[in-house]
Order: structure tokens, then C-alpha cells, then sequence
């Protein structure tokens, strides 16, 4: 099975909602965590209620991490920090483009989550399909 690393500055938005959904559509088809390169002491308030909203509660079984709190991923998916996220070996990388929604409104944290739902399936079904 293939484990999956979405790669974020804060870890406490995006690629926790990342993390989220690849624990609902990535079972029996790979592995997930979440990391940054910056650790906050919880996740992102505004996107545990937006996530809640479609019954998904990140606060359950997830926590900000570093990277060096994860294990070795075989897919890096980097979320669109605009910055240089460190180099993390990995078998595939790939970066998502998102703009973060922190401090904007409730619409734009909805946008954000269902742009990374369908994102997260779309990569479950490429691994699923050997074609990453």
C-alpha cells in the first residue's frame, strides 16, 4: 500500500482536510498523513466546522505535525504554500495550487474543501490504477 504525505507551511488547513478525506477514500488504496514545516498547537478552527458541516471530524484522529513526525511517503502532494517546501524523498510529487482559506470567509473554506475532495479522490484513483 502507498503512503501518502499532503505537505503544508502550518499543517492545520489544507492538508489536514487532505488528510481527512484520504482517510474516508483512500482506504485499501494507500496510507495518509499530514505534515508542515511549522507546527500549530491545534487545527485550523474554520476548517474543522466546515469539515463537520459533511460530517467529517478532523479533530478526532488528527493533530498538526512536522515532517519529521510522519513516516517516508512514496507521494508527496505539496498544497500551493507559494513557498519552497523542503526536499522529502518520495517515489512522486505532485502540487495542488490552492489558495489558503485562513481569516476568508466560510464560502471560500467550503470551495477549498470540496476542490480537495475531488482532488483526493482523483489521486486515490491513479494509485488505484498503477498510473502513479
Amino acid at each position: 500500500m502507498k503512503r501518502v504525505a499532503f505537505v503544508c507551511v502550518h499543517n492545520s488547513c489544507r492538508s489536514q482536510m487532505a488528510e481527512a478525506f484520504g482517510k474516508v477514500f483512500g482506504l485499501e488504496v494507500f496510507e495518509c498523513f499530514s505534515a508542515g514545516t511549522e507546527k500549530r498547537d491545534q487545527i485550523n478552527q474554520d476548517a474543522v466546522r466546515i469539515m463537520k458541516e459533511i460530517g467529517i471530524d478532523m479533530e478526532l484522529n488528527q493533530k498538526p505535525k512536522l515532517l519529521q513526525d510522519i513516516p517516508h511517503a512514496d507521494i508527496v502532494v505539496t498544497m500551493g504554500c507559494n513557498v519552497n517546501c523542503p526536499v522529502i524523498s518520495c517515489n512522486y510529487r505532485e502540487d495542488w495550487g490552492l489558495d489558503d482559506p485562513t481569516g476568508k470567509t466560510d464560502e471560500d473554506f467550503r470551495i477549498a474543501r470540496n476542490m480537495i475532495k475531488v482532488k483526493v479522490e482523483d489521486l486515490g484513483q491513479r494509485i488505484k490504477s498503477s498510473s502513479i
